[in-house]
């Protein structure tokens, strides 16, 4: 396996970004080539979504258009509002018989103590942050979703660290498999190999304020240009899981609203449990590239 690129290395995926850097927070939306297969799996036991549960096993709609992250907790989840209006725009959509309605699940974090908790991302900002799509590399550290995220705090808000967007992508055989993730976790960050980044334990110890109620969240969503069905994806996003619990220390905590989605939108043919490895890759590097340039943010 080969690490390199980042989600827009999966050929027909942009990427967008809205960011107050004052405010401290922001949004980054996602689109993605049709048709494709969407899964996702929450672990965290403080999520705010929505049409997650649209992605489970059982669940018959399984192409969709976009994916929105957003800072600003669930006053956030608005900001899908802008990017379904947008898609509806552009004709795009699940097709009915009146009407093609844009599928757009989304995720929020944590970050109204960043900056001015007043200023949330709405509807105008998500679809600013559609209009500003590229194909270009995705950049890192403190932008989009990402940009009041923060690491560490589980140990007291004296060791808050800058979090961070990062994003890679990874080679095995004929495909690639590529995550974007945000990192705004209250557990401190390693990367693969163990190495710590925000200066925590190695094995975390009793939380200083996670019985607080802090709220944090780490989003992942990973694309491939391998052909998987909605219960291949879900042995995929086991190991991105996996990686998000070697890189961040406590992870899926009753304050995290962790989440992993996956897209397939190829036909690249390849074995689910490479994917999987190549996933477990891809999520811990863009977890080090994020924090590593929230860092330097």
């Amino acid at each position: 396996m080969s690490t390199a690129g980042s989600l827009t290395s999966v050929a027909g995926i942009e990427v967008g970004h809205w960011s107050d850097p004052v405010a401290m927070t922001g949004v980054t939306v996602m689109t993605f080539p049709e048709p494709n297969t969407a899964a996702a799996e929450v672990r965290g036991g403080a999520p705010g979504t929505r049409e997650v549960v649209l992605l489970g096993p059982t669940m018959r709609v399984q192409t969709i258009q976009a994916i929105v992250l957003a800072g600003g907790s669930a006053f956030g989840l608005a900001a899908a509002d802008g990017v379904v209006r947008r898609l509806a725009e552009d004709g795009r959509g699940h097709e009915t018989p009146v009407a093609r309605i844009p599928i757009v699940p989304a995720a929020i974090l944590f970050d109204l103590g960043a900056g001015d908790p007043s200023v949330r991302p709405g509807a105008a900002e998500g679809a600013a942050a559609y209009d500003a799509r590229t194909t270009g590399p995705v950049p890192s550290g403190a932008v989009g979703a990402a940009t009041g995220a923060s690491v560490g705090m589980w140990r007291g808000l004296d060791h808050r660290k800058r979090g961070g967007l990062g994003s890679t992508a990874v080679t095995t055989g004929e495909a690639t498999v590529a995550a974007l993730v945000v990192v705004n976790a209250a557990g401190d960050a390693f990367t693969l190999e163990g190495d710590p980044l925000t200066g925590g334990p190695a094995v975390p110890g009793p939380p200083a304020l996670l019985s607080n109620g802090v709220e944090q969240t780490t989003l992942v969503v990973l694309a491939t240009d391998a052909a998987l069905s909605r219960t291949e994806l879900m042995r995929v996003i086991v190991r991105a899981h996996d990686a998000m619990a070697a890189c961040i220390r406590p992870a899926h905590t009753a304050y995290d609203g962790d989440i992993v989605f996956a897209v397939s939108c190829g036909d690249v043919a390849a074995s689910v449990e490479a994917l999987g490895e190549a996933a477990f890759e891809a999520t811990g590097r863009a977890i080090e590239v994020g924090v590593r340039g929230g860092a330097a943010s």
